[in-house]
């Protein structure tokens, strides 16, 4: 232009039709980026308002799921949870078969999550802590509180490996006891999966560790009394409040080594409780 040369971006929309993107504005351009990685991000023409239309879409959807938070909070919020008895013997005894010496930490978390759990206020408590600082053990332990009550749990957990590793430790941590726990992730065979979702549905299953299968539809649980939730910010939004919303008065532990920013938040404000290893 005027015999001055300037670097561009080009860029190719539907049709073939190009836009020029001068070098010194190169913020206005943004990476693509969508949940579901495998698919191809639909294209649009240049001089169409379809675009428009879509951010429209995607804003009035985003306020739609911010309302549905605010509202599942205000209800979990208002609304008493189980409360759960004082430790029984079987509590003590199972505690005593942890190998090693709890930290003081680890020892000031279990009492917060076993005093949220004996109040009437519904539990939503963040567990931060890095990876080997003993999260798990809390889990377990109000995992087993909340099985001798009659109630399940479902445990979370971002892949197949991760719950492969921690069904593992559940059922190793808890073979002297009466405790069924169960696996739900793809390697289960779709027979092996079957029965668990009728073993859930009629309470035969205590404990079931599970990717985000375990929030399918085709899955109901007789009496969901815990839900724990690792690395959190692993999973989109809509996936963390589905579960919630099978039970409005569930319990929630998440256990995390990087919280996510909104869930800082939520702590700091006073929505979530929070315990750091």
């Amino acid at each position: 232009v005027d015999h001055v040369t300037k670097d561009y971006m080009k860029i190719e929309y539907a049709g073939g039709s190009s836009l020029y993107v001068p070098a010194t504005q190169l913020d206005v351009i943004q990476k693509y980026a969508d949940g579901d990685a495998a698919k191809a991000p639909k294209l649009n023409k240049l001089g169409t308002q379809e675009w428009n239309r879509t951010k429209t879409r995607v804003r009035t959807a985003v306020r739609q799921i911010a309302q549905d938070l605010v509202k599942l909070y205000a209800e979990r919020e208002r609304k008493e949870g189980f409360t759960y008895s004082e430790d029984t013997v079987w509590q003590q005894e199972f505690e005593e078969m942890f190998p090693y010496e709890e930290t003081e930490d680890q020892l000031l978390a279990i009492n917060a999550v076993k005093k949220d759990m004996e109040s009437h206020k519904i539990m939503d408590r963040l567990i931060c802590g890095d990876v080997g600082y003993g999260k798990t053990e809390i889990a377990i332990r109000a995992a087993f509180k909340a099985v001798q009550e009659n109630k399940q749990v479902v445990y979370l957990v971002p892949t197949t490996i991760l719950a492969q590793q921690h069904y593992n430790t559940f059922c190793q941590r808890m073979k002297d006891f009466p405790v069924r726990v169960d696996l739900m992730c793809r390697f289960r065979t779709p027979a092996q999966q079957r029965d668990t979702i009728q073993n859930l549905k009629r309470g035969l299953v205590d404990i079931v560790v599970g990717t985000h299968r375990v929030l399918s539809d085709d899955i109901e649980y007789k009496d969901l009394g815990l839900l724990i939730i690792d690395e959190e910010q692993r999973f989109g939004v809509q996936h963390k409040e589905k579960i919630k919303k099978l039970k409005k008065n569930v319990d929630v532990l998440t256990l995390t080594a990087t919280p996510i920013p909104r869930t800082l938040h939520m702590s700091l404000i006073g929505i979530r409780d929070m315990s750091v290893l």
